[in-house]
């Protein structure tokens, strides 16, 4: 859907308690920061000057975020229901105008039917031959609750609804149809079903089979109550916190999926262009979509017919339960929430503030380490950083889980939604072909001309099948064929003479016992198809006469690979991080919308959902192509009776995989579980350090060579022909380090220690060292903390004292030994390092040793 923008979030707060939680947690974070920032002015000015830039940053970022950050997580909230109500609006426009495009192809072919025409013209009287034909019909096209024929007057010559017995109507409709060339599309009250509210009845002028002349109208009438009952029962989610309509063209409610709730005939508000704003209905505020008819085939729908969806403000925002992070791998959590930026926003700018509150506690730590004297008046104000710094951590902390199992549930709730509806799409679909071939192999015609040996018979047959296939453009042929398989008439480019049907099929098609029954070859490659896979439907076509024995039969090829893709690319809208699916209980591709995966293929991340019942969704969180992703999968269910109840079996799964970003190590995706470390901070012989986190391991490094922290965001990147461990340069304007206007050089930490080079994501920091006079910038992985260890805590490294240096000669036992953190050794880091300043800073360090 369209990005929403300007969300007025005063209107939603009140129904988001959480956002309004956060907000006051925010404001009185604000506070406490304001308050400590006032203290360290008017107690300490002189000490605090260092840090009092730092906390004036922090407040201001507070007032900032307490007003952003709130409008952020209000969008992203509204941004999630309005994305599923807006799928669901669509997809409600979308399934109806998919269901009444075959309508429009039953009344052009039934209409043309000889024995049809032949007793609307007179030439037939018998009146329950032709009930009996009809209803033969309406057995294989459930849709319909009644079929009638009219003569010229309107008088009824006969309906298959003899519970509702009619003698005629006076009906616009009749004298429409009859002047008209195609269809008639009519909903609304009328005299043709006086039961109903409202109809929605198919008509088209019926012709002298002889002649030509019109004789008079066929009347197909769509059950259209049940129809839509069926598509709000397995659309509608569970909760019924939405309200699924369909209105017609003045936005007038024709179906409902509750009707006490919003009542047939009510006038709506709508929202066809998904803006933020809130519409007012009976008095209550509600969250609406709206969507039109988009086409089907080159049918447009019935004029002005939409699909909409509302859901009421007071409950839109209702958390659903969810344990998708509490099931999720730790690692796996921490690599997808590295992706943050780009599949929310609002979570990554969170995210963010978590980091500048760490890093000024960080920083207001290092800069008063080891210095108890001048500084002591500060230690107070440093432990109200502290925390206050801890409290806005753990703030930060449940906003981020919160919002990120917020995200994490609506995916997996959107990925089974979409999975469901393809595989309602594909067995409506498929419905309509398996009805389709039983019809056709009715046909009088084509069962005269199959039985006969009239010279022309491929001929006549061809133009018949010719006719069929202008209406029914899913095919790309129609094949007639003997009982020895050979194909006598066809569309299309099927090879006339050098193909026949498959021994198999041929063998179950003269097996098929009624005109119920049918027969579809496997999803497999089909010379009728060009070689390509696809579904053959067939049926017998019998001797003419009650009874008559089976002759041959009809073969319709589907055309697979553009309908199945029309259907998975319509599902999703041009989102090019998601890919769809349909595949066999094997994981066999069936359709694909990624271009890697080709039919026939193997899925092997669908094949964990193989067992899924008919009808269940389920979904989950896996790595797909090396990316972190979530895939839905719905198994088939059928549709009516197919598949059902007519004795045809094939499942077929629907799956949706959404992919957020590529798969990173544990360690650079920030898995970082090292518990808080115990320290004294009155231990007067002890040693403080500064740790830090590279690649996912702790580093510490002496407090008295340590200036500050700046995220990494802030270095430059210089092309100089530097080293791998060179990363850049960083622009200095810290009044802490007194060393403003300058830069330094940036080295990259992990390379030195482990070889590999430190992902620069929104985690990573830049920590300012000097020693002997110089300055550089240390790329790391995540800050820690500032800690004061007793000496005996320090143990020297096996290697230590036989090599002439090491970049990390000690370790600490930290909390009584559970954790080891590495020491950098600031002097043989320096010493590995030629010039670590750039020219400039070498000619100033040259010009103050002389």
């Amino acid at each position: 859907m369209n990005a929403i923008v300007d969300v007025p979030a005063a209107n939603y707060l009140p129904y988001m308690p959480d956002v309004g939680k956060c907000q006051r947690s925010l404001h009185e974070l604000n506070l406490m920061w304001r308050i400590i920032e006032a203290s360290a002015k008017m107690n300490c000015p002189v000490e605090a000057k260092t840090i009092l830039p730092t906390m004036a940053a922090t407040r201001a970022g507070f007032s900032q975020l307490e007003d952003e950050l709130v409008a952020s997580l209000v969008r992203e909230k509204v941004r999630h229901v309005r994305g599923e109500i807006a799928t669901k609006a669509q997809y409600v426009i979308e399934i109806v105008v998919r269901n009444l495009y075959e309508r429009t192809a039953d009344v052009g072919f039934l209409a043309t039917d000889r024995e049809l025409c032949a007793f609307v013209a007179g030439l037939d009287d018998d009146v329950e031959a032709m009930r009996l034909r009809l209803r033969a019909y309406r057995a294989k096209y459930t849709v319909y609750d009644e079929i009638i024929l009219l003569d010229l007057a309107g008088n009824v010559l006969v309906q298959i609804d003899e519970a509702s017995p009619l003698e005629g109507s006076l009906d616009p409709l009749i004298a429409e149809t009859l002047a008209a060339e195609g269809y008639v599309e009519t909903f609304r009250a009328t005299d043709l079903r006086p039961s109903k509210r409202e109809a929605l009845i198919y008509s088209r002028r019926v012709c002298h089979p002889d002649t030509g002349a019109v004789v008079g109208v066929l009347c197909l009438c769509f059950h259209f109550e049940e129809e839509m009952a069926r598509i709000f029962q397995t659309h509608r989610d569970d909760s019924e916190r939405t309200n699924m309509l369909l209105l017609d063209a003045d936005n007038r409610v024709i179906a409902s999926a509750d009707p006490l709730w919003i009542p047939l005939g009510a006038k709506v508000p709508v929202n066809h262009a998904d803006a933020p704003s809130l519409m007012m209905f009976a008095g209550r505020e509600y969250m609406v979509s709206t969507y039109g008819s988009p086409g089907y085939q080159g049918y447009p729908g019935p004029a002005g017919w939409q699909g909409q969806v509302m859901i009421p403000l007071d409950v839109a925002f209702a958390e659903l339960a969810s344990t998708a992070l509490q099931e999720l791998d730790p690692g796996f959590a921490e690599g997808l929430l590295s992706h943050a930026r780009t599949f929310c926003p609002p979570l990554f700018d969170i995210m963010n503030a978590a980091d500048m509150i760490r890093r000024v506690v960080w920083n207001g730590q290092v800069m008063t380490a080891g210095r108890d004297g001048d500084l002591s008046r500060l230690r107070t104000i440093l432990e109200q950083i502290s925390e206050t710094g801890v409290r806005s951590n753990e703030l930060f902390a449940h906003s981020i889980r919160e919002l990120f199992a917020t995200v994490l549930a609506s995916g997996l709730r959107d990925s089974e939604f979409v999975s469901h509806l393809l595989v309602d799409l594909f067995d409506r679909n498929l419905y309509e072909r398996a009805n389709d071939c039983r019809w056709w192999a009715l046909s009088p015609e084509l069962r005269a001309l199959l039985a006969g040996g009239l010279p022309d018979r491929a001929e006549r047959m061809g133009r018949i099948l010719e006719y069929i296939n202008g209406l029914y453009t899913v095919y790309t042929s129609l094949v007639v064929y003997d009982r020895d398989g050979a194909i006598i008439a066809g569309t299309g480019d099927y090879g006339l003479g050098a193909i026949s049907i498959d021994a198999q099929s041929l063998e179950k098609v003269l097996a098929l016992r009624t005109e119920q029954d049918y027969h579809v070859t496997p999803f497999a490659p089909s010379p009728l198809y060009g070689g390509r896979p696809t579904y053959v439907y067939h049926a017998a076509i019998r001797a003419p006469g009650e009874g008559g024995a089976v002759i041959g039969g009809i073969g319709i090829v589907f055309d697979a690979e553009k309908e199945f893709d029309a259907m998975l690319r319509g599902a999703l809208a041009g989102n090019k991080a998601v890919h769809a699916f349909f595949v066999d209980r094997e994981g066999a591709i069936i359709a694909s919308s990624d271009p890697a995966r080709a039919i026939g293929t193997r899925l092997d991340a669908a094949r964990a959902m193989a067992s899924l019942g008919n009808g269940d969704s389920a979904s989950r969180f896996l790595e797909h192509d090396e990316h972190y992703a979530i895939m839905g999968c719905t198994a088939s269910h059928g549709y009516r009776e197919f598949k059902v109840s007519d004795g045809y079996k094939a499942d077929v799964i629907g799956v949706v995989i959404e992919s957020f970003g590529e798969l990173r190590d544990a360690n650079a995706a920030g898995g970082k579980t090292v518990a808080a470390i115990e320290s004294d901070p009155h231990n007067a012989s002890g040693v403080e350090f500064a740790t830090f986190f590279v690649d996912g391991s702790l580093f510490a490094i002496a407090a008295e060579h340590v200036c500050e922290a700046f995220p990494a965001s802030m270095v430059t990147s210089v092309s100089m022909g530097g080293c791998v461990e060179q990363v850049g340069i960083l622009a200095l304007d810290a009044p802490s380090i007194g060393e403003g206007g300058r830069c330094i050089w940036v080295f990259d930490l992990g390379v030195f220690v482990s070889g590999q080079e430190t992902l620069a994501d929104h985690n990573a920091q830049v920590i300012v060292v000097k020693h002997g006079g110089r300055t550089i910038g240390l790329l790391v992985s995540e800050l820690h903390g500032v800690a004061k260890f007793d000496t005996a805590q320090l143990i020297s490294t096996p290697l230590a004292g036989q090599r002439e240096g090491m970049l990390i000669k000690q370790v600490i036992k930290a909390n009584e030994g559970a954790v080891l953190i590495q020491v950098v050794d600031a002097g043989f880091l320096f010493d590995m390092l030629r010039n670590p300043e750039g020219p400039e800073a070498e000619r100033e360090l040259d010009a103050a040793a002389k």
